[in-house]
């Protein structure tokens, strides 16, 4: 038996999602041929840092997109992904000679729409934990097999008529294995509580394009927080962002170069500390509006403020669960007050946070990771 794992995203923020599972399973089914493709340098280079040298996992190099592709792409800004499209078709052969692909992103699903490869079992193991209606959109329902984090992710598929017979396992959060005990390195040299600010990309949901310059103008002429500014790794990828539901379309914009250079202020627009759960774990302090990594802050219950600058309806909308675990506030007064009430964290804001955090998370003591190799096999062999 075939396997593959795919890694075909221009950033590396999905990695740590899919492949300590393709880890798991080698280890644990050396009968299974498991093979991580992946596409790009960046691509290759954070597979290389997370699997080490100890792994006996296979991987294997795909063709690189099209000059075409890449051009298109380019001109308009990264908002057309079109090197991924010509990414899947230029690597047919591969893809047909596999009995599964593990993808963590839904554009694979061409391989079966527009491709044709109907014997391909597409298994999907998401990224993220988040509430986002995207993550519950129809393309969720077409793959194969899909490994979830806990009840949560399975209630609102199933209640889209999503999940199918058989088609589904709740498994944990592998990304969570990859934590090391030691905590992260200290970046700031004083006492003050450290804020991250963590905007979405997406101009429909984002606070960053409305107020994000407003809060880190605030910051810099702050004397009571540090600030670790460090966005979803996708906001600055591109010059111009556009979100489908509802239809909106934003310019990215620039960091302005003194608050770059501020003492209490650091910027990170998408290193692999960003991804990889330093700064969520070593702030005081969340702020921020769709990103799912509010979910794997949570891991430690601590404050968390949100910003909602163009007075989106929230109460009651599951798209917006997260933000019932702090303050949702609309401007930069709101944050200020909010921010000043938020240490030591309200005790039923405490209650709050521990619920969301259970109903997102099936974790256990088995690791995640293994329990999805498990499901995988389990799966792939019935």
């Amino acid at each position: 038996m075939k396997i593959g794992f795919l890694f075909n995203h221009s950033a590396a923020h999905q990695v740590a999602h899919s492949l300590p599972i393709a880890n798991a399973l080698a280890r644990s089914h050396p009968d299974i041929d498991v093979t991580v493709l992946v596409g790009g340098d960046v691509i290759e280079a954070e597979v290389q840092r997370l699997i080490g040298t100890a792994s006996n996992l296979k991987m294997e190099r795909l063709q690189m997109p099209g000059t075409v592709a890449h051009w298109v792409q380019r001109l308009s800004g990264s908002a057309i992904p079109a090197e991924r499209y010509s990414f899947l078709e230029r690597n047919l052969d591969a893809f047909r000679a596999l009995d599964a692909l593990v993808v963590p992103e839904k554009t694979s699903l061409l391989l079966k729409t527009r491709f044709g490869l109907k014997d391909l079992k597409l298994i999907h193991t998401r990224h993220g934990a988040g509430d986002r209606a995207i993550g519950f959109n129809k393309a969720s329902g077409l793959f194969d097999f899909v490994l979830l984090s806990g009840p949560k992710v399975r209630d609102r598929l199933n209640a889209n008529g999503l999940l199918k017979p058989g088609g589904h396992a709740i498994v944990g959060y592998p990304k969570f294995d990859l934590l090391r005990d030691a905590p992260p390195p200290r970046i700031f040299d004083n006492d003050r509580p450290t804020v991250l600010y963590n905007p979405h990309p997406s101009p429909a949901l984002s606070s960053w394009y409305r107020m994000g310059q407003d809060v880190l103008e605030y910051f810099a002429r702050s004397v009571r927080y540090n600030l670790i500014f460090a966005p979803h790794v996708m906001l600055f990828a591109k010059r111009f962002n556009i979100s489908l539901s509802p239809l909106s379309f934003s310019r990215v914009g620039e960091v302005p170069a003194h608050i770059r250079d501020c003492s209490h202020i650091h910027v990170d627009l998408g290193s692999q500390a960003s991804v990889d759960m330093s700064y969520t774990r070593l702030a005081d302090i969340y702020l921020g509006d769709a990103s799912s990594q509010i979910y794997e802050f949570l891991s430690t219950p601590r404050p968390a403020v949100f910003l909602n600058p163009t007075h989106l309806k929230w109460q009651g909308n599951p798209d917006f669960s997260h933000w019932q675990s702090g303050p949702v506030v609309d401007d930069i007064g709101g944050m200020d007050q909010a921010l000043q009430n938020a240490l030591p964290l309200a005790p039923h804001w405490r209650e709050a946070q521990e619920k969301l955090f259970a109903y997102t998370f099936d974790l256990g003591d088995t690791p995640s990771s293994e329990r999805a190799a498990k499901a995988i096999a389990d799966y792939m062999e019935a």
